[in-house]
C-alpha cells in the first residue's frame, strides 16, 4: 500500500528534489514550508510518516513532534538539518524521531531509510494487534468446517472475494460464526499486516457509540479527562468489525457512512476531519431491508455496507456438520477428550437455537463434569429454557404450545428477577455476554434497573 509521507522543509527546491524522489518510489506525499502549516496538516492528512528540517522559518522539528504527540499520531520522524552535532540528534531521538539525518541528503539512502522506518512502524502495529488479540483467538473455528451444501457456498464466496477491498456485510442468527468469518476475511486479505478492530454495537448508547468509535478531545463532555483514540483511527489502514450493526444508534449511522463514502471522521469535542483508511466488515442477526423501510435503519448506509453480503446458515440447517464441528472445538478446547455414538447422536438431534457458540458451551461443561476422555450423551446437559428442547434418541419428541422466543423471554426475565435488576450478573448466569443481554432485553422490549 502506498505510504503517506509529509515533507517539513522551508526550502522549496529541497522539498521538490525530495518530492520526485520519492514519488519514485510510489509514495504519497504533501509537502509544509513551516510549523504552522505542518500542524493544520496533520489531523487532516494523517502521515505515516513526517520528513521535518530542524531550522524551520517558525520554529524547530522538536515543535512538529510535539504537535505529532498532541494530535494522536503515532508514525516514524525523520530530522534533516544542515546543522549536525551528537548533541541535535540525541535530543531528536530522545524527543521521538526515528533517526536524524544531515544535508545534503543522499536522495537514494534516504528512501530506502523511508522504507525502512515504514516497514519498523508495520511491523509494530501488527505485533501489538496480534497481542491484543491472542487471548481472544484461543479455539477459533475454521469458518468453513464441514461437508453440507450451504457452508461450501459460504467458503467458495469468501474465495472469490477475499482479495476485495470493498464493504461486507455478514448476516446470521446469533452464533453462527459471524465474527469468525469476519476475522478469516481480514487475515487471508490484502491488509492482513494491519489492525484487525471489532466492536459489538448491542445496547450502545449514542454517546458511547461514539466516543468508542471515533474517541474524543480532552474537555469535550464531562468525563472526558484525557484525549482518546476511537477504534475507527486504530484501525487505520486495516479492518473495521462492527458486530450487531443494526443495534448502531440512528444519530451515529451517519457518521458511519462519511467515513465510507469520504475516508474522513470527527472526534467527539473536534472541529478538524480526520483521514482514516480501512475496511468496513459488518454483522447482524436482523432484517436491515426491513429496518431500512421502518427508518431504523439508513438505507444509504445499507447501500454502502452490502457490496458484498454473506449469510450463514442456522446449524440445525447443516446438521451434518455437526459432528465434525464438535470435534474441532474439542480438539481446540481439550484434545484428549472425544465423544462416543451416544454423544454424536443427541448432538446431531439438538435444534441449536445458540448454533455453534452453544455448541461450545455444550462441549466445555461437559469436559468439566467428564470424569473420563470419553463424553457420553450423559454429560451433554442442553439448555432447555433457551430454545427448543434437545430431541435425543432416547426421548419422545413433545409438543409444546409456547414459542421459542416466548421460552427464551420467559427465562431472561426470570435469571434478571433473581439477580435483582443488574444485567451484568443476570449475563453471568445466563453464561452469555453483557452485551448480547443488553441486545436480548432491546429485542424482548424487557426493562432493567
Amino acid at each position: 500500500m502506498t505510504a503517506r509521507i509529509l515533507i517539513v522543509e522551508d526550502e522549496p527546491d529541497v522539498r521538490s528534489v525530495i518530492r520526485r524522489a520519492l514519488g519514485h518510489h510510489g509514495f504519497e506525499t504533501k509537502e509544509s514550508g513551516n510549523v504552522r502549516q505542518a500542524v493544520e496538516l496533520l489531523a487532516a492528512y494523517r502521515p505515516e510518516l513526517v520528513l521535518v528540517d530542524h531550522r524551520l522559518p517558525d520554529g524547530t522539528a522538536f515543535e512538529v513532534i510535539d504537535a505529532l504527540a498532541a494530535a494522536e499520531i503515532e508514525c516514524p520522524i525523520i530530522v534533516m538539518t544542515a546543522f549536525g552535532s551528537i548533541d541535535l540528534a540525541v535530543e531528536a531521538m530522545r524527543r521521538g524521531a526515528e533517526n536524524f539525518v544531515t544535508k545534503p541528503i543522499d536522495l537514494e539512502a534516504l528512501s530506502m531509510l523511508v522504507e525502512r522506518a515504514l516497514d519498523g512502524s508495520r511491523r509494530r502495529r501488527r505485533e501489538a494487534a496480534i497481542q491484543a488479540t491472542t487471548a481472544r483467538n484461543a479455539g477459533s473455528l475454521d469458518p468453513f468446517t464441514g461437508t453440507s451444501a450451504a457452508i461450501r457456498e459460504v467458503r467458495r464466496l469468501a474465495e472469490a472475494v477475499v482479495a476485495s477491498e470493498a464493504p461486507v456485510l455478514i448476516t446470521g442468527e446469533t452464533g453462527t460464526g459471524k465474527g469468525i468469518l469476519a476475522r478469516w476475511l481480514h487475515e487471508q486479505g490484502p491488509r492482513t499486516a494491519q489492525p484487525f478492530v471489532d466492536l459489538n454495537c448491542s445496547g450502545l448508547s449514542r454517546e458511547l457509540a461514539e466516543s468508542e468509535l471515533f474517541g474524543h478531545q480532552r474537555g469535550s463532555f464531562t468525563s472526558a479527562t484525557s484525549n482518546k483514540p476511537g477504534l475507527v483511527e486504530i484501525a487505520h489502514r486495516g479492518t473495521l468489525f462492527l458486530d450487531e450493526i443494526g443495534d448502531l444508534d440512528a444519530t451515529v449511522q451517519p457518521k458511519l457512512l462519511k467515513i465510507l463514502e469520504e475516508q474522513t471522521y470527527r472526534k467527539v469535542g473536534d472541529v478538524k476531519p480526520r483521514r482514516v483508511d480501512l475496511r468496513l466488515v459488518a454483522a447482524t442477526h436482523r432484517n436491515l431491508g426491513a429496518m431500512t423501510v421502518s427508518g431504523e435503519f439508513r438505507s444509504d448506509l445499507l447501500f454502502r455496507i452490502n457490496t458484498i453480503t454473506f449469510r450463514l446458515p442456522a446449524l440445525r440447517d447443516r446438521a451434518e456438520d455437526i459432528p465434525e464441528l464438535a470435534r474441532r472445538v474439542l480438539a481446540a478446547s481439550s484434545p484428549a477428550h472425544s465423544l462416543d455414538a451416544s454423544a454424536l447422536a443427541a448432538l446431531c438431534a439438538h435444534d441449536w437455537p445458540g448454533n455453534i457458540r452453544e455448541l461450545r458451551n455444550v462441549l466445555e461443561r461437559a469436559v468439566l463434569l467428564s470424569r473420563s476422555n470419553v463424553i457420553g450423551a450423559e454429560l451433554l446437559h442442553f439448555d432447555q429454557t433457551a430454545g427448543t428442547a434437545s430431541r435425543r434418541p432416547s426421548e419422545p419428541e413433545g409438543l409444546r404450545s409456547e414459542t421459542l422466543e416466548d421460552v427464551e423471554r420467559q427465562h431472561i426475565m426470570s435469571v434478571l428477577k433473581a439477580a435483582e435488576g443488574h444485567v451484568e450478573r443476570a449475563a453471568a448466569r445466563l453464561g452469555v455476554p453483557r452485551s448480547s443481554l443488553y441486545a436480548k432485553l432491546k429485542r424482548f422490549g424487557i426493562h432493567h434497573v
